[in-house]
């Protein structure tokens, strides 16, 4: 069976390309993460699981349950997933829309975790180094984890830079027994 990320994918092209030409995306995200919630409740899920249910009916419950927070082509967006027998994919749709948002934006979401509580003016610093050196806007979320004992971790997507104490102790206890 085909990765549910990929039987997504094009679902979310396709709701990405109609926000961003409505330049709407904002409210599209927050749409489909709220879709998205609500399909994973484990009542609706079952409701969407169950053979004596029609694609319409479905699609009308998961609607009505999202309440007036859908606009009129939101709702139809659900009455397609419903009829393709992919609103279980919500979920995978919601996190794809929101990564092609993210690269439109030409922003990225940092995450970093601090081994002392960073004040303003550090976080203000490290978010503009990040900035220069990633070449987009950033999205910083700050954490305090005291077992680094010194330094940060620093997650972009795919970039992963461990200036942590502890990450350097690892990489030393390694060196030392190989």
């Amino acid at each position: 069976m085909a990765e549910l990320s990929t039987l997504a994918r094009p679902y979310a092209k396709a709701a990405f390309e109609y926000a961003a030409g409505a330049d709407h995306l904002q409210g599209w995200s927050t749409s489909l993460a709220l879709a998205a919630a609500v399909v994973a409740e484990p009542r609706v899920a079952q409701l969407l699981s169950s053979p004596s249910e029609t694609s319409g009916e479905q699609a009308q419950a998961v609607i009505a349950l999202c309440g007036d927070q859908l606009s009129a082509p939101q709702q139809n967006f659900i009455k397609v997933l419903a009829e393709n027998n992919r609103l279980p994919l919500l979920g995978h749709i919601s996190s794809q829309f929101d990564v092609l948002k993210t690269h439109r934006e030409r922003a990225i979401d940092v995450e970093v975790i601090a081994a002392i509580e960073l004040d303003d003016q550090q976080q203000q610093k490290l978010s503009q180094a990040l900035s220069d050196k990633l070449e987009r806007k950033i999205n910083m979320q700050v954490s305090v984890d005291a077992s680094l004992l010194g330094g940060a971790l620093i997650r972009a997507g795919d970039t992963v830079i461990d200036g942590s104490i502890r990450g350097r102790l690892a990489k030393l206890a390694e060196s030392l027994n190989s």
